[in-house]
């Protein structure tokens, strides 16, 4: 249904406490972007549209913020494919952005769709479409637009389901992600205010009916009414306290962690286990566990509780080679370390994806590797050395293999072309025609038939850092 800017539609925002509201100016809307940054000096934003009111007025104000920077806007359409109506509104939502100057892309979910779960699974497929559309054109910043009354209903249900204080922070203003920065700049505005900042640009907008099905938690809460003020308050307090934790872990991780660009850690334990409050440790081992893991979200806090619990037992004399395992990673002792404890976390080798081919526009595996530049080499997969590979790669005896503990090794990407392996961009290695395409005269390793480079990107950065090591065959 297409709606107006002076009629909110259905009365769905009534239970908030009426249809009134005030217009973001651009004064404002530069204020709410300030504290996001920083940003180039031409900033290009994506905004994830989906034709209503919220998602329209934030693509209007970010673009004209965007234009008096020198820079501009993309906006990006999902189209989930669930309703009849859904490309006829995507292809509605391009016509208003075509004719303000917009560039809009529609982006389609395509596959089949789950029996169950199919909020959170249109969700996670709206976030994958929208950070690999960022990721293709270069676009550092995603801006989303939920806004003030979508924060407290997020924190209303993350209490009912028991989250801890982490969880009642609700939604963060900016998040790092492995290929885009997810700016929501909106977090301070009524959804009223935003129908009339529709109202002001005469921009009508698209209400979907969805969000009108009392079967969804947000419908029945959004019916209900909120204490939307004493959400919000708690969530300010909660995300204080997030915000607190995050930097006690990020001076641990630099104090106590050494990331490699294979994509394992190695940790001091003796200052996890003794040195480390314990809500520091904690975080710590459920935020590594998931970069490693090759996990969008940190490991549960109860899973992170058992494994800190078994630590100790890895140095037991009668421990081994015994492995814990959290959120698809594994924890073990770190051998050679002498009388020092040090824990070593990996992959999880059998919780690994199967290889993906490899295009012109490269390739993401696992969650935790991203393919970077080269020319277009057909038919190459990416996706775990393994086990017999790896132990393959040990008899050729390789320099680079020292880099690495042996229980790593089968944990790197590989390249492979008609399932033989071609190269091990970690170890220094590739197979003889291929290291010479790629330094011939195909046009050198960034030409035609170079390889590409591997950078350790994981879904859930959580401060750390990425890793991108340059490799070139020799």
């Amino acid at each position: 249904m297409v709606t107006t800017g002076g009629d909110m539609g259905d009365g769905e925002s009534v239970p908030y406490g009426g249809l009134d509201g005030v217009a973001v100016d651009d004064a404002l809307f530069a204020r709410l972007m300030a504290p996001l940054g920083p940003f180039e000096n031409a900033p290009l934003l994506a905004v994830g549209v989906s034709g209503g009111r919220d998602s329209l007025a934030l693509t209007l104000l970010a673009d004209r913020w965007a234009r008096a920077r020198g820079g501009g806007v993309h906006a990006l359409t999902v189209d989930h494919a669930l309703r009849p109506e859904s490309a006829a509104e995507a292809a509605q939502v391009g016509r208003w952005l075509a004719g303000r100057g917009i560039t809009h892309t529609i982006l389609t979910w395509t596959g089949p769709k789950p029996a169950s779960g199919l909020q959170a699974a249109a969700r996670q497929a709206r976030y994958e479409l929208l950070a690999g559309a960022c990721r293709a054109r270069g676009i550092l910043h995603l801006c989303l637009a939920h806004h003030r009354e979508d924060q407290a209903e997020t924190v209303a249900l993350r209490r009912a389901a028991g989250s801890g204080a982490d969880g009642l922070a609700g939604m963060a203003a900016a998040r790092a992600l492995a290929d885009v920065r997810l700016l929501r700049p909106l977090l301070a505005v009524g959804r009223a205010d935003l129908a009339a900042t529709c109202g002001t640009f005469g921009q009508p907008w698209i209400d979907d009916p969805s969000n009108l099905m009392d079967r969804y938690a947000r419908v029945r809460l959004r019916r209900q009414g909120l204490p939307v003020a004493a959400l919000l308050a708690d969530a300010a307090a909660a995300g204080r306290a997030r915000a607190a934790l995050d930097g006690a872990v990020a001076d641990a991780v630099a104090r106590h962690v050494l990331l490699a660009p294979e994509g394992y850690a190695v940790v001091d334990a003796d200052a996890l286990l003794t040195d480390m409050p314990r809500p520091v440790a904690l975080r710590l081992l459920s935020s590594l566990a998931a970069a490693l893991g090759g996990q969008p979200y940190p490991a549960s806090p109860q899973g992170a509780e058992r494994l800190l619990a078994a630590l100790p037992g890895l140095w037991r004399g009668e421990a081994g080679a015994l492995a814990l395992t959290l959120a698809g990673c594994q924890a073990r002792r770190l051998a050679g370390a002498g009388a020092e404890r040090r824990l070593l976390l990996l992959r999880q080798a059998g919780r690994m994806a199967p290889p993906v081919p490899l295009d012109g526009a490269g390739a993401r595996w696992d969650g935790r590797f991203q393919a970077i530049g080269g020319g277009i080499v057909p038919g190459l997969t990416l996706g775990a050395l393994g086990a017999a590979d790896a132990r393959r790669m040990a008899a050729l005896k390789l320099a680079a293999l020292a880099r690495s503990p042996k229980a790593v090794w089968p944990t790197l990407p590989a390249l492979r072309r008609d399932g033989a392996l071609v190269a091990v961009p970690h170890l220094d290695w590739a197979m003889g025609p291929l290291a010479g395409e790629a330094n011939g005269a195909a046009g050198g390793p960034e030409g035609e038939g170079a390889l590409p480079r591997l950078a350790f990107r994981p879904l859930s950065p959580r401060r750390l850092p990425r890793f991108c090591r340059p490799w070139r065959p020799d």
